[in-house]
């Protein structure tokens, strides 16, 4: 039997402020894209249950590209499971603009081609239905 749930998909956007930058060359830690995949997971699990639900686990985090500051970022989550309590959701941070300090203090682009910084999986659970 397949779940109507299966397959719905959320996006956010974001802008990522200098005030995050972590390392040297504007670049900002991984765990900035994980805070992202919560706040979409939510979103989904108040599209899904009408509940906010809550994170369980990741089975799995791959970071595949810098994130710097300055940067848009796309963060997606598309549910790829449904069993009574859980929710197992496919997670992809992608930088869409990106800020180009080397051509002005405020200078940014959107790339031709978005760049795809962080994936993940993750399992979020929500309360019994009533």
């Amino acid at each position: 039997m397949s779940d109507a749930r299966v397959g719905l998909t959320v996006t956010h956007r974001r802008y990522v402020p200098y005030s995050h930058a972590h390392y040297a060359g504007n670049l900002v830690d991984g765990a900035y894209a994980l805070g992202l995949f919560g706040d979409v997971a939510t979103e989904v699990c108040i599209r899904t249950d009408g509940d906010e639900g809550l994170f369980a686990s990741y089975s799995e985090v791959q970071f595949k590209a810098p994130m710097k500051a300055g940067d848009v970022l796309e963060v997606t989550a598309t549910v790829t499971r449904v069993g009574t309590r859980s929710r197992t959701i496919d997670f992809a941070a992608t930088v869409v603009c990106r800020g180009r300090p080397e051509r002005g203090e405020s200078a940014a682009e959107v790339l031709a081609e978005p760049v795809v910084a962080v994936t993940a999986t993750g399992t979020v659970v929500v309360p019994p239905a009533a």
